[in-house]
């Protein structure tokens, strides 16, 4: 039960990290509104990294932006926190890996394994957590200025890359519960004590029973 939910969990994280990775370099982030646009054969998307424009005849036409410094300050935030979280989910991945019960790596007890496959379910979770606060952070920004009566610049709406991000974000926070909860303690069981009489006759004609307990450690015998 405990391998199937790892294998699980790690399966789901796999696919979260391949939906962030489309997330980051997709371009649609937010799409110029029809209500705002000239012509309805026209488009107009943004990213992460460049802005787009495309016609009703195929023809698209992408800039990078140039400047750094000069980009608002929630773009910059989710740039970094976007690239974090894939770098964290990679990492999550490996340290997985190293702790499924499956995998059988030199002599490594099932306790520390337990330990490693935690560790990994809880950077999955940092993982779309970062994700999470990227895109919703993006996804508020686009909506406060739609909304907003004094703002003087193209209004955008939401973007199929922020439902990506949303998705990603669930699907890592998924993987890894199931990593944290494959590796729930278990309160360990002792052994049954066993004894073992031994009759033996002194030259008095006195019987002696000898106790002995299988499950000590110490060796000790105990006389009766």
């Amino acid at each position: 039960m405990a391998a199937g939910l790892q294998v699980a969990g790690l399966v789901l994280g796999l696919v979260s990290w391949c939906l962030q990775s489309s997330c980051t370099s997709s371009q649609l982030w937010k799409v110029r509104s029809q209500a705002e646009s000239i012509s309805s054969s026209q488009w107009q998307y943004e990213g992460l990294w460049m802005s787009c424009a495309a016609t009703s005849l195929g023809s698209v036409q992408c800039h990078r932006f140039k400047t750094v410094l000069g980009l608002p300050v929630h773009l910059q935030t989710c740039r970094a926190l976007m690239i974090l979280s894939l770098l964290v989910g990679l990492a999550a991945a490996i340290v997985s890996v190293l702790g499924l019960k499956c995998t059988k790596i030199g002599r490594t007890p099932e306790a520390v394994k337990d330990q490693i496959a935690l560790s990994g379910g809880v950077m999955f979770i940092l993982s779309g957590v970062f994700t999470l606060i990227a895109v919703s952070w993006f996804a508020a920004k686009v909506i406060h200025d739609f909304y907003d009566p004094l703002y003087g610049g193209v209004r955008f709406e939401l973007g199929s890359g922020l439902y990506l991000g949303w998705a990603a974000s669930c699907l890592s926070a998924l993987g890894g519960a199931l990593l944290c909860c494959s590796c729930r303690k278990t309160t360990p069981t002792s052994p049954p004590r066993q004894f073992s009489y031994n009759y033996s006759t002194s030259g008095r004609g006195q019987s002696i029973y000898r106790v002995a307990l299988a499950s000590d450690s110490d060796g000790r015998k105990a006389y009766v």
